[in-house]
């Protein structure tokens, strides 16, 4: 992991994101790319990208590199090497496109935990990005004064598809020095035995060597709740999922799981693209 992308709107809850980037850049050596999107109108979009003097878009990229420049003089930046960008696009297809030019490692974003029309606003926006990012994608809800990682969750149906992003989950448990807690929710609508269950997760781990993990079954009303509740019981500090992008995650979340727990679980979530 050396290269960080950290979109920023220079809100609170961007900072949030910035700064467990921070800490993870100073730890582990990496470089920061901070990204400011402007979003204009269509027309005023085509004006940017056939390179004419727009005014407003002029004045708004101005007033980002100056936020830019504040920003990179806080403390807890200090020493790290950060790039600014910013760019004039649909906020997800931004990152995206950024995130693949400079071969980014890990996007890291902050987000409100909202509900209402505040999900479909701000939340949407943070979907999208899980969604078709290529990167793993993770979410930060709060502010962390020392981001640790000792209890992971990897929550799967432990099919075979899942097994590339399970590898990029292990890369990530191995950086943090994490415990790998394996999660397979039984919902009355999805329901198998424990032996089931149990056979299922051990076929998928034949084709991994990783000491430091345990294997829960755990019943709830819905995959969602079930990987909340689960979390909280053993104090997990992050829960990780694999993810289809455009389809959405497998058919055993219901396509819609990852996106779901980005908005609502208190936790940081990061997701894997299969």
């Amino acid at each position: 992991m050396k290269k960080i992308l950290v979109p920023t709107d220079f809100s609170d809850q961007a900072e949030n994101a910035l700064k467990v980037a921070a800490q993870l850049a100073r730890t582990y050596d990496c470089e920061i790319y901070l990204l400011h999107i402007i979003e204009l109108p269509i027309d005023q979009d085509d004006a940017i990208n056939s390179h004419s003097d727009f005014p407003e878009a002029l004045f708004f990229m101005k007033l980002a590199h100056n936020k830019f420049e504040a920003l990179k003089k806080k403390d807890y930046l200090k020493d790290i090497t950060i790039h600014e960008t910013v760019d004039f696009h649909e906020i997800f297809k931004g990152i995206f496109h950024v995130s693949k030019k400079h071969d980014i490692d890990l996007i890291i974003m902050g987000s409100n935990g909202v509900s209402g029309l505040k999900e479909m606003l701000i939340g949407s926006n943070t979907e999208k990005v899980v969604r078709t990012s290529e990167a793993p994608v993770l979410v930060i809800k709060n502010e962390h004064k020392a981001f640790k990682v000792d209890n992971f969750v990897f929550a799967s149906d432990f099919k075979d598809e899942s097994k590339p992003s399970y590898e990029k989950l292990l890369q990530f448990a191995k950086i943090f020095n994490a415990k790998v807690h394996l999660l397979l929710v039984n919902t009355p609508n999805n329901f198998m035995t424990s032996g089931e269950a149990n056979g299922r997760m051990q076929t998928f781990l034949d084709a991994f060597d990783f000491p430091e993990l345990s294997k829960n079954i755990y019943n709830d009303i819905s995959i969602e709740s079930g990987i909340m509740n689960f979390s909280e019981s053993i104090s997990a500090n992050l829960i990780g999922m694999s993810t289809h992008g455009r389809q959405g995650i497998s058919h055993f979340f219901n396509g819609s799981i990852s996106e779901d727990l980005v908005n609502h679980a208190k936790r940081p979530v990061i997701t894997f693209k299969i």
